[in-house]
């Protein structure tokens, strides 16, 4: 039998794909008719068709599993989600205004701090910050941009409003399942993309070849750009591998490379020394210089720092720009697109109760059962407090946690984060599940691109909120549609 879509309930929650029970939304409307007119085997083998074609691809993840490294199949869901052009074109500027405001910020820190001293951000949370990097002061990147790259996750709460939770600034992953995830979806669903109302999302290689080309200090037509991976036994050595190729660029490791006396640095190669002008470093930045950072670090290049200040090369991202990847600093991010733009935030960020602060700890401690307690810099959903969901014992451990070391802790409400029909791992049946976005955004100074759409995370597990494919998350193909090419 085909499939029955007023069987499908929304439950309360905010669905991607339908307005209410039969009623799909406008940019999901071709898709939910397609969809309707398979039936469940048809749709077994589709989803059988994108496993193959992930394993012919070698599309894989690692985890970290009992002290070993273990890679696995992406976790992929074959029903896309869908966004209107006209909505995302107002998410796009709002993603743009967001990364000026940031890349500001970071400059002013590790400048002037006018922003400090006019008190629109207090100066106690840098001293305590786990990513201010003191060697970078006075530093200032060509065209001023300290985060040319930025994945900013972004939620939907139950009336609809679409919120940025998290900017990550440091070493922002998963662009390429981005552009897999489409790839298979085309294998899947060819004759769904014959009507040119999907934007396309395969030019991403070459517009972060342009940004990085962009950020060479010597006017050449062919920079020598490389990218510095920790290695294979990295989580994200797939993405590391799949960005080189599809660039074009050399994928190289800390030893490739050295500084030389002249601060420039080289990529060893069988035809001698190369000069390099970009590295695009996928290394957090105690581990790129173990001359400016930790001295037991054989990840990275020595001498590398002095190389980047001295403007001999270009590092992306810089140094230091994760100051502002810091679930705290998130907070003030609405203060600094006005203090800096002049401007009113398009996008809003999560309502935060910062534990630093008397009122808002005293709240947080009161309300542990009815928070997201968060610490400042992890990711990937670690260490994090559930409150709805957590145990007595957890709540009790988090109090300890945030009255011991209060500056490392945020609390959000708990969202009523929106949903996608997702067919279940265990029948094959269409239920709703839980999921976010992470577009990913490119600041070149002069211009900003944004992808069309993001990287769709999905919770496989009913009524879980957890998206990490590390923690049991999936991932879906994102479509921003364009209704009027209909």
């Amino acid at each position: 039998m085909a499939i029955d879509w007023l069987q499908y309930r929304c439950k309360g929650f905010y669905d991607e794909l339908f307005a209410a029970p039969g009623e799909p939304r406008a940019a999901a409307k071709h898709l939910v008719d397609y969809l309707g007119s398979l039936n469940k085997t048809e749709l077994a083998d589709r989803r059988l068709a994108a496993e193959l074609a992930i394993k012919v691809m070698g599309i894989t993840f690692t985890v970290y599993s009992e002290g070993r490294n273990v890679d696995r199949s992406w976790p992929f869901d074959i029903i896309p989600r869908t966004l209107p052009k006209t909505e995302w074109m107002r998410t796009e500027a709002g993603l743009q205004q967001r990364v000026r405001a940031l890349n500001h910020f970071i400059q002013d820190i590790y400048g002037a701090q006018k922003i400090v001293k006019d008190k629109v951000f207090p100066g106690e949370l840098l001293q305590e910050s786990a990513n201010f990097r003191p060697q970078c002061v006075g530093m200032k990147p060509k065209h001023g941009v300290w985060a040319h790259i930025c994945g900013s996750d972004l939620v939907r709460d139950g009336d609809g409003t679409l919120y940025v939770l998290e900017d990550n600034l440091r070493v922002p992953s998963g662009v390429s399942y981005m552009v897999e995830n489409r790839q298979v979806t085309k294998r899947v669903f060819p004759e769904l993309f014959q009507t040119g109302t999907i934007l396309p999302v395969d030019d991403y290689p070459a517009q972060l070849y342009d940004t990085l080309a962009a950020m060479s200090p010597r006017r050449d037509d062919a920079p020598c750009i490389v990218l510095l991976t920790p290695g294979i036994y990295n989580s994200a050595y797939f993405e590391h591998s799949w960005l080189a190729q599809q660039m074009g660029i050399e994928l190289v490791e800390g030893p490739d490379l050295f500084v030389g006396d002249d601060d420039c640095v080289y990529m060893r190669t069988v035809y001698g020394k190369r000069r390099v002008d970009v590295i695009y470093r996928r290394i957090d930045d105690l581990f790129i210089d173990p001359e400016a950072f930790r001295p037991d670090s054989v990840l990275g290049v020595p001498g590398l720092m002095r190389a980047w200040l001295r403007g001999k090369v270009g590092l992306v991202n810089a140094p230091g720009a994760g100051v502002a990847d810091d679930k705290v600093v998130y907070a003030f991010v609405p203060k600094m697109i006005r203090y800096y733009l002049s401007e009113e935030p398009i996008l809003p960020n999560v309502p935060s109760y910062l534990c630093m602060m008397e009122d808002d700890r005293r709240y947080v401690l009161d309300h542990l059962e009815d928070l997201v307690v968060k610490p400042a810099n992890e990711s990937g959903g670690y260490g994090m407090l559930i409150g709805p969901r957590s145990t007595k014992k957890e709540r009790e451990k988090f109090h300890q946690l945030i009255s011991a070391n209060p500056r490392n802790y945020m609390a959000q409400p708990t969202l009523s984060l929106s949903t996608a029909p997702t067919l279940t791992l265990s029948d094959g049946s269409i239920e709703p599940r839980h999921l976010d976005l992470r577009p990913f955004i490119l600041s070149r100074g002069e211009s900003t691109y944004v992808t069309t759409g993001g990287l769709t995370r999905v919770a496989m597990v009913k009524g879980s909120l957890v998206v990490n494919s590390s923690q049991g998350g999936g991932a879906k193909d994102t479509w921003i549609v364009d209704l009027e090419a209909a």
